[in-house]
């Protein structure tokens, strides 16, 4: 997988999935320009992996374009976009009828609005060359339900799966691809290291044991199936929803 001269925008690269995803690429040659809102950790990925950082907001459409408009003006084209920006933007779970709107709303806009504002940005930048790859981080929850219990998160990741499939299906005519990854439980970021604290001993085991290879995934096991779509190899693969959890899903 050589992504040699390729460029590459990955949101939410400030730990966790997006950190790895950043330093796979640009192990391998690619010129990553990598946005998120927190600016410490945003640093300390620059520092770690090589990537040109930016402080940027995913929810804030206006930010999302310039940021875009800015990358194209320097490198001259975008080949590869990662949607991974995400969260449960600090909620935890409960019951449905004490869920505001505000709340519901602010998990969308992190998780599905962010998304859809990179598509559409980077959208006439890669049909302008015939060539584009776009890989979208969902979730486990986008395919079942969500551990967390919070019914925004369950359906923002369902609906990064449905984007996914209309944008194939609108952008393979100008030989852009885009595919969606469904991660398992990985210790990735502070929400999910809380999560699996909570869950005491018998429920951090009773996890483990669901799962087909017995171990909680890494951040570089969701990286290295970014690493697929983005290349060349999945020249002929669009549309696609790819469970990277261990074999917890399928069985």
């Amino acid at each position: 997988m050589d992504f040699h001269s390729r460029i590459a925008i990955v949101t939410g690269v400030g730990h966790g999935f997006g950190r790895a995803i950043c330093r796979e690429l640009t192990a391998r040659g690619a010129i990553v320009h990598g946005c998120d809102r927190n600016e410490a950790e945003l640093a300390e990925t620059g520092a770690l992996t090589g990537a040109h950082i930016t402080l940027v907001d995913v929810t804030d459409e206006g930010a999302v374009n310039r940021f875009v408009a800015s990358v194209a003006d320097r490198e001259g084209r975008i080949d590869i976009l990662v949607n991974n920006a995400g969260g449960v933007a600090g909620q935890v779970g409960k019951p449905v009828e004490t869920v505001s709107t505000e709340e519901f709303d602010q998990v969308l806009q992190v998780n599905l609005h962010g998304a859809f504002y990179f598509v559409r940005a980077v959208a006439p930048h890669m049909k302008a060359r015939g060539y584009g790859r776009i890989v979208i981080i969902s979730s486990g929850a986008g395919r079942t339900y969500s551990l967390t219990g919070i019914q925004a998160y369950a359906s923002a990741k369902h609906a990064l799966v449905g984007l996914t499939r209309q944008e194939a299906m609108e952008l393979g005519g100008f030989g852009i691809t885009v595919n969606c990854i469904a991660p398992g439980f990985v210790l990735s970021n502070p929400t999910s290291i809380r999560q699996f604290e909570a869950m005491g001993k018998e429920g951090q085991e009773a996890l483990v044991k669901s799962i087909a290879l017995k171990r909680l995934g890494t951040p570089e096991d969701i990286a290295y199936g970014v690493l697929y779509f983005a290349s060349d190899l999945a020249r002929w693969v669009t549309g696609q929803v790819l469970s990277i959890d261990g074999g917890k899903a399928i069985f």
